[in-house]
């Protein structure tokens, strides 16, 4: 996903809602004030508001082709409104191509696609301007200020300038950035820069938050502040849909997801419903001497439902690893060691996609 650059508003551009004059309401998600008169209404000039019921985003057959080359291979999904929705999948599997069509930036080739109840082909100005893009990397004005990048942006949307400075107070707190607010963007870490992408986004109350790859290159720490910044706002009524390679951020952030691999879609579901589905309760992971796993595997195949042998380990997929560990203990085997853990989103992911890397 690319996002475009915020600059000052000299004339509308498409995908951005124009200015329009009367009474306009606050951008603050959840409550509903006035504001200045010449600040854009964000209901203005939109296609027709979706009912609540009605997906957000909802494709049948969807396709997307480079030439002779099927990126999308005819994918049916719909989102709800306030849920948030993953894309999983392997580095060419059409996660990206999917999001592009879905914000509005590329046109799909076959099939049917609504977003915000609108058509992307002949309404995607007016669905963008609803819309809010983190793209995988950071576009920045790097020689700004924080709170200079969010104000900036704010007028591109055509807000006024006393909407966009109290949007920029209200989105700086948010994103915990307010201590940095006159500092530059450029010396700022890589957390920091990453929430105020956020905030970014955010300036002109999208009904729908598209976030590619949000957290990738962050450590642990910024990552689960972002999280918190997330679920914070799934819980004021902002839907999100991400896709990630981080298996545990999708299992903390996403109600459902889809798993892609090849243009189409090989699993939907909740993370709970996939780990059922397609894993165990629990994973018994054994290492001994990598010379003996193959052998050892033919041993301990009647412990577990599915073995797999792994360069330096053995996966016993079964409900009990306990009991699975004591019966190979009785068996005179003896691990350098071994792990009893829950299963998790990544066994689901690996054991559809395969372990070999794809580019």
């Amino acid at each position: 996903m690319r996002a475009a650059g915020p600059r000052p508003r000299a004339r509308p551009r498409p995908g951005r809602a124009p200015a329009e004059s009367g009474r306009a309401l606050s951008v603050v998600r959840g409550s509903v004030r006035p504001v200045d008169n010449d600040a854009v209404t964000p209901g203005a000039g939109r296609a027709e508001e979706p009912p609540d019921d009605t997906p957000l985003v909802e494709a049948k057959a969807l396709v997307k082709r480079f030439g002779s080359v099927e990126a999308v291979r005819g994918i049916d999904l719909h989102v709800r409104r306030g849920e948030a929705f993953g894309f999983l999948g392997p580095n060419g599997a059409g996660k990206s191509s999917a999001m592009r069509m879905i914000g509005c930036v590329s046109p799909r080739s076959d099939g049917e696609l609504r977003v915000l109840g609108g058509d992307p082909d002949r309404e995607g100005p007016r669905i963008r301007a609803r819309l809010g893009v983190v793209p995988q990397q950071d576009t920045l004005d790097t020689e700004l200020t924080v709170r200079q990048n969010l104000q900036v942006y704010g007028r591109y949307f055509g807000l006024s300038r006393a909407s966009v400075r109290r949007r920029a107070e209200e989105l700086m707190e948010f994103a915990q950035l307010s201590d940095r607010a006159d500092d530059e963007v450029d010396p700022l870490s890589g957390g920091m820069k990453r929430r105020l992408t956020i905030a970014r986004s955010l300036v002109n109350d999208p009904e729908l938050l598209l976030l590619d790859e949000p957290t990738t290159g962050l450590d642990p720490q910024a990552r689960h502040l972002l999280w918190d910044r997330l679920f914070r706002l799934k819980s004021r009524g902002v839907t999100l849909l991400l896709t990630t390679h981080y298996m545990d951020e999708a299992e903390q952030l996403c109600d459902r997801l889809v798993v892609m691999d090849g243009g189409r879609i090989v699993a939907e579901g909740s993370p709970t419903e996939l780990i059922a589905r397609y894993s165990t309760r629990e994973v018994l992971e054994l290492r001994f001497a990598r010379s003996e796993h193959t052998s050892v595997s033919e041993s301990v195949a009647d412990l577990a439902e599915r073995v797999e042998v792994l360069p330096d380990r053995l996966l016993l997929y079964t409900a009990e690893g306990e009991a699975a560990l004591e019966q190979a203990h009785a068996r005179g085997l003896r691990p350098v060691s071994s792990l009893v853990r829950r299963s998790t989103l990544e066994d689901v992911f690996l054991r559809l996609t395969g372990r070999s890397l794809v580019e």
